[in-house]
């Protein structure tokens, strides 16, 4: 799995937005917290004289100026931790943001409570003063739903997670190139010249080459910035490819994708039998195709996809040599001593050198007992960043407890990862856990993730999001970003989660510790060779799981092929397999608390579900994700509790009806290509307040009752290149924020009374061409902050500000260009 699918280019999309406001309400805590500390000393002089100034006071009076005395106390103690956290420590600012905000509600409250006159009178000033400093830190629940608003449509963005991200960038150029002067990649550029060697050998035997090292090594770090080296692009002539095979492929998929590569088919269909017979081609004298296979585990799997043909040359990348197969093979070495301290440096410092007053002796100490793994330093080096020297003291401690990292070494790093993880806060820490839930080596859409968080740790959105963040700080995540054509405002689908496989395989270890039946966490970690559920299983079907979060990863399942089992306090169902067609299990009808169901087929083609009348049973289902399925028909089905439903890659067949999802907050139909219209049911879930139509290549029209949808916030209707016109009717929608017709290429005009959008901040509409005029009542748009548009009616967007005085930000996005062969 690779670590370096970080991000290219600016980041600013809709849901980076609101991880930016998050860091900004952590940010403006410490300016606050400064005045409140000036503030609280000066008043609370006051408060003690009025307390002992010789004139008794009734008990409740006086019971009220010790309490507001503790409450400002308390308030000092709050700023101190404020001023002495880190701002990197997104979490645990975000965490101060919110016990201020209580301190706000306890003084409010103190305040609120009738006293005599003068009382009042001496602490008015501080009742003023204090809400001024906490309405900088937007600390109330509705300034904070207002901000998640705004994060998600992209408007008034912050810089701390442009920071972040920066940094992310600084760390994929750390590894990249680095010259001999650059701290960590001399080793990486020796390890890149030798391979560059054998995959530009003329030699006959070296059709097929090899990386290996240990995990966690950089293995795939070296295979990338292979990819991007602008003399193996100009080599290959930009014919790469790169697939991650993993321990459980789909070997014909895989083959039909490489087939179709050296043919160049690049949309060859998966189903597609690639021919054993090998043509014969013209061999001009140097490669023309570059294959590179990542993870790689089995010699099996191997001889299935490669074949010798002239002008194609496979890179192959594992933690095994294949001596039989190929000879010509590059062994990653482990890090020297300059480079593993620098890295380390890089990820506990921000810089490649140990910084003025630190413990040298200390520092080095640890970084040997990462035992020269680059992942090993970067997560024990991200652990430790802007942490006191007692706590590196411990670190050390508990490092040097283990065994070196030798021939049992991958056993050895996971024991390293697992301290790193015993000082995360409980809640940071089970997010983590709950990351070995996916399959390995598969991109997470963000969105499934944080669902799946706010659901089963009762916590809110923007808190899932601090998570995150905290997460990929802490290099236990990765964060990727899908970059489109002027992508800086990208949709949520094109954020995606990624996790090295070592990190995958602690978590994996620290779910599993106690009887199976007990684990929080029952996952498959892979598919079985059957393709069915591991028999283990079977032996507790006389017995409930305690799991709360359920996994299943197999092929083709028929009603047969299930056990009878017992999930009753089961509340997230991941559903993986790989298939035409499949029965959905019984027991779903047996998990009475579930509140997320997650069903993704890996197949080429769209799997018929059967046995959905399970779902009748779901009463408290607040999450649906749908993903390559032939979307079943509800008859008779009403859950009334679902509030996001995300369908995504699947045939529709007409199978949507708005009256069986009545309180629907959040609908995405995403890549259904058989969308042609949307059903005028949808318009009457009266709830609907996000709704995303996307890559719906053959959708042509939107009801005319579509105005019908008063609470809509959020409409996305991104790259629906059949789409003509806009109802007339969606002026009705008061609440509207923001609109993406962004690659909408035949849509002509916006509706005429478009200015009646009276709260509409964001306009994204790139790439439409056929959109020559404004309505004049584009005037109108008073709260209208951000217009995306192409620079050919850039000018017209510019004279619409100018008539109507407004500040209104208009972007020409530049063209973005992206290496897709990279995110495969």
């Amino acid at each position: 799995m690779a670590l370096t699918d970080l991000f290219t280019g600016e980041i600013a999309s809709d849901l980076w937005k609101m991880l930016i406001t998050i860091s900004r309400k952590a940010l403006r805590c410490k300016s606050s917290a400064e005045q409140l500390i000036t503030y609280v000393r000066e008043i609370l002089p006051t408060i003690e004289e009025i307390k002992y100034s010789g004139v008794e006071l009734p008990a409740p009076r006086q019971s009220q100026l010790d309490r507001l005395s503790e409450i400002l106390r308390s308030g000092v103690e709050l700023s101190h931790q404020a001023l002495s956290s880190s701002r990197w420590n997104v979490y645990r600012n975000f965490q101060l943001a919110k016990k201020m905000e209580k301190l706000e509600k306890h003084v409010t409250r103190f305040l609120q409570v009738p006293m005599q006159a003068h009382i009042l009178a001496d602490v008015h000033h501080a009742r003023f003063e204090m809400a001024e400093r906490f309405d900088r830190v937007e600390a109330s629940n509705r300034r904070m739903e207002r901000f998640l608003e705004e994060m998600k449509i992209g408007v008034n963005g912050g810089g701390w997670v442009e920071e972040a991200v920066k940094s992310m960038q600084e760390d994929e150029t750390w590894v990249e190139g680095c010259n001999g002067n650059n701290g960590f990649g001399v080793g990486l550029d020796f390890g890149k010249k030798k391979v560059m060697e054998m995959v530009f050998s003329n030699n006959d035997a070296d059709w097929i080459v090899g990386i290996c090292g240990i995990g966690g090594s950089g293995k795939t770090t070296l295979a990338r910035e292979l990819c991007r080296d602008d003399q193996v692009r100009c080599y290959f002539k930009d014919r790469i490819l790169f697939l991650t095979v993993s321990q459980s492929p789909n070997v014909e998929q895989l083959r039909a994708r490489i087939w179709g590569h050296i043919m160049g088919n690049q949309g060859l269909n998966g189903n597609y039998v690639v021919p054993q017979w090998m043509p014969q081609f013209e061999c001009k004298g140097e490669a023309q195709v570059l294959v590179v296979l990542d993870d790689v585990w089995s010699l099996s799997v191997l001889e299935q996809l490669v074949w010798k043909i002239p002008g194609c040359k496979f890179l192959v990348v594992s933690r095994f040599r294949f001596p039989t197969f190929f000879s010509a093979t590059y062994h990653v070495e482990l890090l020297g001593e300059e480079d593993a301290l620098s890295l380390f440096c890089h990820h506990a410092f921000g810089q490649k050198s140990i910084p003025l007053g630190a413990n040298v002796s200390l520092v080095k100490q640890v970084v040997a007992e990462c035992g020269k793994l680059p992942l090993a330093l970067k997560v024990i080096g991200a652990s430790l960043r802007d942490q006191n020297e007692m706590f590196w003291l411990s670190v050390k401690s508990n490092l040097s407890q283990g065994h070196s990292i030798g021939e049992s070494y991958e056993i050895n790093l996971i024991d390293r990862m697992a301290i790193s993880t015993n000082y995360l806060p409980e809640k940071i820490k089970e997010c983590f856990l709950d990351l070995c839930s996916f399959p390995e080596d598969r991109k997470i859409p963000l969105e499934i993730l944080i669902n799946m968080w706010v659901e089963i740790h009762d916590i809110r959105e923007a808190e899932a999001y601090a998570i995150a963040v905290e997460l990929s700080n802490k290099n236990l995540l990765t964060l990727v970003k899908e970059a489109r054509a002027g992508g800086m405002y990208s949709s949520c689908f094109e954020i995606s989660v990624t996790q090295h496989d070592t990190l995958r395989d602690l978590a994996l270890i620290l779910s599993k510790r106690g009887s199976i039946h007990e684990h929080r966490r029952l996952v498959m970690a892979q598919r079985e060779e059957n393709g069915l559920l591991p028999r283990e299983w079977s032996r507790y079907q006389d017995q409930p799981f305690e799991a709360q979060i359920v996994s299943i990863n197999t092929g083709e399942m028929t009603e047969m092929d299930w056990f009878e089992l017992d999930f009753p306090k089961a509340e997230v169902l991941i559903i993986n397999f790989t298939s035409s067609d499949y029965f959905l299990p019984p027991f779903i009808s047996k998990m009475p608390n579930l509140r997320a169901l997650i069903i993704v087929n890996y197949s080429t083609s769209y799997a018929r579900l059967h046995n959905v009348s399970v779902l009748r049973n779901l009463t408290n289902l607040r999450s649906l994700w749908l993903e390559k399925v032939s979307t079943p028909q509800l008859s008779g089905t009403v859950l009334k509790s679902l509030s996001k439903l995300f369908v995504v890659l699947c045939q529709i067949n007409n199978s949507l009806d708005g009256k069986q999802f009545p309180n629907l907050s959040e609908l995405t139909l995403d890549h259904c290509n058989d969308l042609t219209y949307l059903p005028s049911s949808i318009c009457g879930i009266k709830s609907l307040r996000n709704m995303s139509l996307t890559d719906c290549h053959n959708l042509s029209e939107l009801p005319d009752e579509f105005g019908n949808l008063k609470s809509l916030e959020i409409l996305r209707l991104y790259a629906c290149p059949d789409l003509e016109t806009l109802p007339p009717s969606m002026c009705d929608m008061k609440k509207l924020k923001y609109i993406d017709i962004s690659q909408c290429t035949n849509l002509t005009c916006f509706p005429k009374e478009i200015g009646r959008l009276v709260s509409l901040e964001k306009i994204d509409m790139r790439e439409c061409p056929m959109i020559r005029y404004l309505p004049k009542s584009a005037v109108s748009l008073h709260s209208l902050q951000l217009v995306i548009c192409d620079e050919e009616v850039y000018g017209t967007w510019r004279d619409v500000a100018e008539m109507a005085k407004s500040n209104v930000h208009i972007q020409v996005p530049e063209q973005h260009f992206d290496l897709d062969w990279l995110q495969e």
